[in-house]
């Protein structure tokens, strides 16, 4: 270059994935149970393209009676934690998930339950 100045232009150019879930079933039915009695269903939380490890978090529905008195009758456990890790050939880790259904009342719904990371995607 000394006393021959050139231009060079460099262009880089990349795709940006966002982090997103899949679950592994897309939905989750419920068998009907008698008053009081616990059903449950394994579900598999499949992260992707997280490029660091983040907690899931979830938020579960609240759902109003026909006299008016609100109750959770969902719950949602995590047997080997709620951490998304990323592993060492750079993938994600499925997680397992136990949601359950019990109440002391007579009730249907159709809801949603959010499942979001600590950035809340």
């Amino acid at each position: 270059l000394d006393d021959n100045p050139s231009h060079y232009k460099i262009t880089l150019s990349g795709i940006m994935k966002s982090p997103k879930i899949k679950f592994d079933p897309p939905f989750l039915m419920l068998m009907p149970v008698p008053l009081d009695v616990k059903t449950e269903r394994a579900i598999n939380i499949i992260p992707q393209d997280y490029l660091r490890s983040s907690r899931i978090q979830v938020e579960l529905p609240e759902l109003e009676l026909e006299d008016g008195d609100k109750i959770c009758p969902f719950s949602v456990r995590f047997p080997e934690g709620q951490d998304i890790i990323l592993s060492s050939n750079g993938t994600n880790m499925e997680l397992n998930c136990h949601i359950s259904f019990r109440s002391s009342k007579p009730i249907s719904s159709l809801g949603t339950i959010f499942f979001t990371d600590e950035e809340e995607n």
